[in-house]
Formats: C-alpha cells, structure tokens, sequence
C-alpha cells in the first residue's frame, strides 16, 4: 500500500469495523451494521476490505455508489477494481472489486475466483428471493467459498411487508427471526447521536406550511407505495394547493442554496416544474436519458441550478451535500423510503447551518423515534414503549397515548425480547395479539398463513367467511356498538349493530375457571393494551370500570342453533369485503 494512502476513522466508524472483526471471529452468520445515511459508510467498507485477509466483493445496485466506494476504497488500497457496465468498467482480478449487482449477476463467471467477504451496501435491498441477483450471485460464491463472510450496510434495516431483514440484534431484541436474510445486526448509530456530535447537519422537519395533500384515503402495496393512477386522481383536484405549495418553496428558497422536491407521479413533476423558475430548475424521471441526467446533477451540485424536482430517482447514491431545503410532496408509507429521502440533505457542507424538511404529505414520520419494521397503522399512532409480561422486555410498538403519556392503545403483536439459548437466543414466546388456530389451539402472529405448531392452513378471513356464509343458519353481525353491562352478578357484553339488532355474551365470575374463562374469551382478545396490567376483576362491575380499554370487534359470525345464534368467531380490525356487503346465510 502506498504511503500517502491514509484515512482517519470517526470514533463510530472505527467502533462498526471492531464490531464487525469481533463477529466473524467468534461466529460464522452474516451480519449486518447500520449506520444513518451521511455517516460515512463507505469509509467503513473501505477500512474493512484494507484489513481483510482474502479478496473482497463490495455489492451495490447503483452506478452511483459503486463509483462512490470505488473511490474511498482506492484511498486505503492500490489493489482494486470495479465491475460496473455503467461505469465502462468490467475487472474483477483485484483483491478488492466493487461491482454492480446488475453486472455481476449478468456475468457471474467473472466472479469464479473465490471472495473471503462480501459486503453489500445499501443491504435492505436485497430481496428474500430465491431467483433474485443477489440472491443467485450469493450462492455461486458460496460454492467457490462455504465460509464465505456476509456483511450489509444500510441506514434502513427493514423492509416493508417482511420486517426487519436481521434475525437479531445485539441490544438483545428479535428482528424477523424466520426468514431473515442476515443473522444479526451487530452495530446501530441513532441519528440523533450524529446530529449532536456534529457530523450531520440537524433537520428541521415540517408538516406543509401554506398547504398540504391530503393522501389518506389511498392505501399503499407492501411496498409502501401507492397506484400512480390515483394519486393523480387526488393531485388533479388539488391545483391550487399546488400552486401554492410551489409559491412557498420559491419564497423559502430565497435564502436556501439547494432545494431537492420529491414529487408523487411524473405528471405532478411536470406541474411543479411548470411553476418552478425555468432558468433555475431541473426535471429527472427514471425516463430521463443518462447524459442528461448526469449533466442536470453536475450543474444542480455546482449550484448552477437552485430546484431539482425527481420522480422516486434521488433517494440512493445522490450526494449533493449544499442541499438545504427538502419539500416531501409524494406520500409514502415505507419509513425507510422517507429517511432515504430526508437523508438527501443532511450532510454537511461550509456555511450550512440546517436543513428545512417540508412533508407536504402529511407522511407523519418522526426522524428521531426509534424505528418500528412494521407499517404505521394510523396518523396518529406513535411509538410507545410496552413491557413483556413474561421477560421484562422493553419493546417499541406503534400506540396511541392521551395528553399525560398515557398509552391507551398499541399494536403490538409478539415479544421482540431474545431469550438465553443455544446455539443462538430465541424470541420470546409471548404475544400480545393473536391468532388462534382452529385445529391445535396454537397463538400465532395475526397476519400468520401456516399454524407456528402443527403446520395446518390458517384460512384467509375472506375465503373463510365466503365458504362458510355459502351455508345455511350463518349471519354475519356487523358491530357498531359495544356496550358492558351489569345484569344479575352477571357481565353482559352485548352489541349492536346499524340496524339496532343486537346479540349478545354473558360470563360469570364467582369461579377461578369463570375468570379464566372471561379472561380467553372478552379480555384477551378485546384489550386496547395487551400485556399490559390489570386491576384484579372478581365481579362484573370491575370489568365494566375498565370498559374503555375494550375494543369492539368488525364482525360476529354467528350460527343459528335451534332457536338461538351462537358466536363461531370474532374478527377485529377488518378491512376486507365483507365489511358492507350484505352476506347472510
């Protein structure tokens, strides 16, 4: 190596690089370091493929960030080479390659001499897939090398729809221990600690000043993303609030140096653009030819141009760091897509002071909280913190609370707590919500399709209603109302629906086996708080004090047995096509 190769490490970069070594020393899973977007991960990739004993395949999905670690690894070794077709680069040979995963998985026989570590950046990406190209190209090197070294690198380690892509984590709480790619997150930097010390620039996140979108209605794919076709269909009656919002933003920009806009669909950018000073703005979609595109940036970073309006273009591997001003004008429900895009304009650069961030789309995402893999299910939900009951465990869930902190709802499902086992610690068995499945009786997650125990099919709530409502003396009962009453030392819970019907269930309480009884069949189920204390509830009138921490269910399916309707099932949070249908058998 040469002489003038040298790199001082930030405390936190040196901290991921030990972190790392400790864990491929002692364990023989793949890892993953998480580290907020302008922290300098490539410094951290480069610093390992220097240290690293055997060749080194880095990984990544753009041209942009190939280039980008290509550099910073050149700065610590002389022995490198990039594989990348857009980059007009195809060399493999080196002890260090930085490769395209378009490329390599194009080509993967240039890959046949073995790799000791691969290091993917931007590892939320990869995609569980057994036909992906990571996936694909992963398999080939583990061929040529079975104890090959798997490390990722990301600012958002979850994605939507499958969770957390790391089994655990070393603060001691469970990822997504199923199905996983990666064993265990062994290094996180919050934000917030960057911020602090300085080596990012604080953000000052708003929701829309003179105007706002209103996106509620649309619901997102398990991407988080929404149908182009109706998101315009909403923007296209909210002209105004568009013209105003492009009004604002020239205003604002007055005193800014660079203003990144993220706008919802191609026709929304070319609105915005239209309103946009002519000389001093720039379109990109994913149509944009490469040339172009690669000019209007060089000229958007030497602040030639002061507004760069993007279609889902500038979220990876885009590093303008003068960018002062961000204006969110697309909704998203992907929290990683958010901080993705927040992180466009959180480094740092001379005279820069902060960076105002502007959700036009009343997004509602905290930068700061701690990060929950699962959707938020509400506007006004946040994160809460609930306690296991059975191992003490501190876990973060989405809830809502009341003005003095109070929780009083959350949405917790399992217990994130890892408990001591060999050879690797186990998720605590605990769950707060549950679905029961109908042949052994087993808890599984709420969303499960196979039974955690004996494996049987957990029927589709709509394919099971429709098969059941096909069948004489079933009704479904849909609950508007749910009320506790106190009837002759009796609880009766009874329910109403839009048409005054009501039905309704009666536990009694004198016995140790009725409790319980009341306890499998309303508390548990019905809780706002699952998990959390209860008061003791010898009587009915200590559960009807508590009548606000009971939910009502969407829908009974009732049975008609002789003269009466007995309850077959509860279902709870419904979203499906029964909800207004009128299906009764």
């Amino acid at each position: 190596m040469s002489q003038h190769h040298v790199l001082q490490l930030r405390d936190y970069q040196q901290q991921a690089v030990d972190a790392t070594i400790h864990y491929f020393r002692h364990a023989q899973g793949s890892a993953v370091i998480v580290l907020p977007t302008g922290a300098g991960k490539s410094i951290v990739i480069a610093e390992l493929a220097r240290i690293a004993r055997g060749r080194v395949l880095i990984l990544t999905h753009v041209k942009e960030l190939v280039a980008q670690n290509a550099d910073k690894a050149a700065l610590l070794t002389d022995d490198i080479s990039i594989y990348s077709a857009g980059l007009k680069q195809k060399l493999s040979s080196g002890k260090t390659v930085v490769a395209g995963i378009q490329s390599a998985a194009r080509n993967p026989q240039a890959f046949d001499k073995p790799f000791s570590l691969v290091i993917i950046d931007e590892c939320h990406r990869v995609s569980d897939e057994a036909q992906s190209q990571y996936q694909q190209l992963l398999q080939q090197l583990r061929q040529r090398n079975p104890q090959l070294h798997l490390l990722g690198l990301t600012a958002t380690p979850y994605r939507l729809g499958s969770g957390w892509i790391y089994k655990r984590h070393y603060h001691g709480s469970a990822g997504n221990i199923d199905t996983a790619l990666f064993d265990d997150c062994i290094f996180e930097l919050p934000l917030r600690l960057l911020v602090k010390q300085g080596y990012l620039t604080p953000p000052r996140l708003l929701d829309g000043l003179s105007a706002q979108y209103d996106f509620s209605q649309l619901h997102p794919d398990t991407n988080g993303n929404y149908r182009e076709t109706e998101v315009d269909s909403i923007l296209h009656h909210c002209g105004r609030a568009t013209s105003a919002i492009v009004k604002q933003l020239i205003q604002l920009a007055v005193n800014r140096r660079g203003v990144i806009i993220f706008a919802a669909t191609v026709r929304h950018a070319h609105e915005i653009i239209s309103l946009l000073p002519q000389a001093d703005a720039a379109l990109i979609t994913a149509e944009t030819a490469a040339a172009e595109r690669d000019e209007l940036i060089r000229r958007f970073k030497q602040q030639q141009l002061k507004f760069l309006v993007n279609v889902s273009v500038l979220t990876t591997g885009f590093d303008a760091p003068h960018v002062d001003l961000l204006a969110i004008m697309r909704p998203t429900a992907s929290v990683a897509l958010f901080q993705q895009m927040v992180g466009r304009g959180l480094r740092l650069s001379e005279g820069k002071q902060d960076c105002l961030i502007i959700d036009y789309a009343a997004n509602g995402f905290d930068l700061f909280s701690p990060q929950i893999a699962l959707p938020r299910p509400a506007p006004d939900t946040e994160p809460v913190q609930v306690i296991c009951p059975e191992c003490g465990f501190a876990n973060i869930f989405w809830g809502k609370t009341n003005e003095d902190g109070e929780i009083l709802e959350h949405f917790g499902r399992r217990c994130q707590g890892l408990i001591a086992a060999k050879p690797h610690p186990q998720q605590c068995q605990y769950r707060f919500r549950a679905r029961l499945c109908p042949d052994c009786g087993a808890a599984n997650d709420i969303a499960a399709k196979q039974c955690c125990e004996c494996h049987s099919q957990l029927v589709d709530p709509d394919k099971r209603l429709r098969e059941v409502l096909a069948q004489k003396h079933h009704y479904l009962f849909r609950v508007q109302q749910m009320q506790l009453l106190n009837r002759e030392t009796q609880l009766v819970v009874e329910y109403s629906d839009i048409d005054g019907n009501h039905f309704s269930e009666q536990f009694r309480l004198a016995t140790a086996a009725q409790r319980k009884a009341l306890f499998a069949r309303f508390i548990y189920p019905h809780d706002r708080r699952p998990g959390m204390p209860l008061p003791p509830m010898a009587n009915a009138a200590a559960v009807i004090a508590l009548a606000d921490r009971f939910r009502p269910p969407s829908l009974l399916l009732l049975q008609k047995t002789g003269k009466h309707w007995a309850l077959v099932e509860k279902y709870f949070d419904y979203q499906g096509r029964y909800q207004t249908e009128p299906h009764n058998g």
